[in-house]
């Protein structure tokens, strides 16, 4: 491990809109910020191909491109963005404290705020034709991506409100809907299992799996199977929407930063503020809601707002580079 220790006023961890925002509002507020990208820089936007409802790109913009814009703003006013993961940290608990980052289990930096932005990651099947076919037609966000197969025939994996909600939300801009439930019965709340029993072009299809996603490089069909009887059957579908959940990226904060049964970062009211002074979390992290591009930037600049404000009330212990 290097010897060397670095000591920054504030350390962003992660790449995404809600990272990248935060370091536009952090370096023109002077905090001198420095980004690592995290195993998946950019994000899960990095895995889309088109970004239709991100405010300012009337035409649309691919994902890719969009994160690579972001980067470049931030790094216009300053931000240091590096290659590299964050390995281990210890947080302090006292205002004004110092908190220390291991990068690559090998650097150690010390900063006096810390924005998570972490993002999560989407769960899905594990199948090697649907993995084949992401950005093919197999999503895991209907509300990104469910307008690009208006009047089209999709299918939904999912029993939990999300997957209810999500199938709802595409019943109203597709013909039909199938919705795959793996056990006989759905995890979601009885109103939501109510609403999706109502929509006429909802059919919901229990004890049934997907045994393979049809298609060479688009999604043209679904082979489902019926794990009680092992029976099989294909439908033509454009999409396919995996609504099985989501795993914040958060385990290396365990224990010392206060999270949810399933990993999401608590914030304090409408702030970003976590149980830590000086550190605060955006973005999917700590959103189970929403996870849309939009709501994670707006997060961001919240986060950057907040660490000006903390860093404003504490008096800095020595001048940092």
């Amino acid at each position: 491990m290097s010897d060397k220790i670095e000591r920054i006023k504030t350390l962003i961890i992660g790449s995404g809109p809600a990272g990248y925002t935060a370091a536009i509002y952090a370096s023109r507020a002077d905090l001198k910020p420095v980004l690592y990208t995290g195993m998946e820089p950019g994000g899960q936007l990095t895995t889309t191909t088109e970004v239709d409802n991100f405010p300012g790109y009337p035409e649309g913009i691919d994902g890719p491109t969009m994160m690579v814009q972001l980067q470049q703003q931030a790094e216009r006013f300053g931000t240091e963005v590096r290659i590299g993961m964050i390995t281990a940290t210890e947080l302090s608990d006292k205002v004004g404290g110092i908190h220390k980052v291991t990068v690559d289990n090998d650097k150690v930096i010390e900063a006096e705020t810390i924005i998570i932005s972490t993002g999560a990651t989407a769960k899905y099947l594990g199948l090697p034709s649907e993995q084949k076919l992401r950005g093919g037609g197999v999503s895991a966000c209907a509300v990104c991506d469910g307008f690009f197969y208006k009047g089209q025939d999709v299918a939904i994996v999912g029993a939990g409100d999300t997957a209810a909600e999500e199938a709802s939300y595409l019943a109203n801009i597709c013909r039909k809907v199938t919705m795959l439930v793996r056990k006989d019965h759905m995890r979601a709340s009885k109103a939501m299992q109510h609403r999706v029993n109502s929509i006429s072009n909802i059919e919901v299809k229990y004890n049934t799996e997907v045994d393979e996603v049809l298609g060479n490089q688009v999604v043209e069909g679904l082979r489902m199977v019926n794990n009680q009887t092992g029976e099989k059957e294909d439908i033509e579908i454009t999409g396919l929407f995996i609504a099985i959940g989501h795993k914040p990226n958060t385990d290396i904060f365990k224990g010392q930063l206060d999270m949810d049964e399933t990993g999401y970062l608590i914030t304090e009211g409408k702030s970003t503020k976590t149980n830590l002074p000086g550190v605060f979390a955006c973005g999917d992290a700590q959103d189970k809601e929403y996870r849309q591009a939009v709501t994670a930037a707006g997060t961001g600049c919240m986060a950057a707002l907040d660490a000006e404000r903390y860093l404003a009330t504490i008096e800095t212990p020595e001048e940092v580079a």
